[in-house]
């Protein structure tokens, strides 16, 4: 049998696709399964042990982008896949799927483009406290009826492989900063893919500051993406003019590469970040992680991973406006993160950070 998997962006949404990789290789052992992915998400899938083939496709607009897929689409159809499944359900993952020529293609009903599809799948339109790991499930059984009803996280957690040159990378940078033997190192990432999901700098600073100060073996890595890297300096100024000293142990880790920030949650001691694709990257390790959700639920995106691996999530709670699907702040003052205090991840960070070994 050949699958073909067609799941172009974003990091996150592309990790919470691996259970199900996992899923038919176990059901399938011998067959050929192929990804489909983006470039820039690429990394999480590339060195996945489940997957037989990747392939890569660049993210461009305009007539470049239809060149691009009809390319594709011929190089699809020529390898003849039995199985094609789009697991997210947007206008090119619709085309490639249906361009593939596969006899049996898979996807949810989503309007106008259910006819590219044999098999289609209901999806409601509303924003529900399901997780999206058993969303991307409900296709499997489409496929074959002897996939379980729902995916169990101590079973089919999230994964990416970890890359040997990465680890050592790493471990160097680390070095450099200053880090000695039994340093106590969390992970800090300040930014996220769009607005709605950017806690304040000023809570992030706090936060850095308090941890970094809690222990003289303590140090704060700072993370973010290259968008944000001007907003990462603003907070590590903040954070180290409110702690002092103890400020040369709030380091700023800019320019990671996707592989480089998974090896770098093995080295951690926690990960705390907002709901975007580094708070997932940490899921795939053993990383204990604080998460932030402001517009998003935790039911939908926290950890799917074994359920003995600490993770807490910190929100608002409930609002009239929330989850919301982050095109338009209808308060005009982003509550749902504004109103989550620093006092409250800090101290949620210390419960896991004392319960450690």
């Amino acid at each position: 049998m050949s699958i073909l998997l067609v799941r172009l962006r974003l990091i996150g949404d592309v990790i919470f696709t691996t259970p199900v990789i996992r899923a038919l290789r176990r059901r399938y052992p011998s067959a050929r399964i192929v990804y489909v992915v983006e470039h820039a998400a690429a990394p999480v899938v590339s060195g996945n042990p489940h997957l037989s083939d990747l392939i890569v496709v660049p993210h461009r607009r305009g007539w470049r982008r239809l060149a691009d897929d009809v390319s594709l689409g011929r190089r699809l159809r020529a390898q003849r896949f039995d199985v094609a499944i789009d697991l997210h359900g947007g206008p090119r993952s619709a085309w490639l799927t249906w361009a593939s020529g596969a006899p049996v293609r898979v996807g949810y009903d989503v309007a106008g483009r259910s006819w590219m599809y044999t098999r289609v799948i209901h999806r409601p339109r509303t924003l529900r406290p399901r997780h999206s790991v058993e969303n991307q499930w409900d296709l499997l059984p489409a496929v074959d009826e002897a996939f379980h009803p729902s995916p169990d996280p101590d079973r089919d957690r999230v994964e990416m492989s970890v890359e040997a040159g990465a680890v050592a990378r790493v471990r160097g940078r680390l070095r450099a900063f200053g880090l000695a033997a039994g340093a106590q190192l969390v992970v800090l990432h300040v930014s996220a893919g769009n607005p709605f999901r950017r806690w304040p700098e000023a809570a992030f600073a706090a936060l850095a500051a308090d941890l970094a100060g809690d222990s003289p073996r303590r140090w704060v890595v700072v993370t973010s993406g290259p968008s944000d890297h001007e907003a990462a300096l603003r907070v590590l100024a903040d954070a180290r003019r409110r702690v002092g000293d103890a400020g040369a142990r709030i380091v700023d880790a800019d320019g990671l590469t996707l592989a480089e920030l998974r090896a770098l949650m093995d080295e951690a001691a926690l990960f705390v970040g907002g709901d975007s694709g580094p708070l997932h990257i940490a899921a795939t390790t053993s990383v204990p992680i604080v998460g932030l959700y402001g517009p998003t639920l935790p039911e939908r995106s926290a950890p799917w991973r074994p359920r003995h691996l600490p993770a807490v999530a910190v929100d608002v709670g409930a609002l009239p406006c929330r989850p919301c699907e982050q095109r338009v702040c209808v308060p005009g003052d982003f509550r749902c993160l504004t109103r989550v205090s620093a006092d409250t991840v800090r101290d949620a960070a210390r419960r896991l950070l004392e319960a450690a070994p």
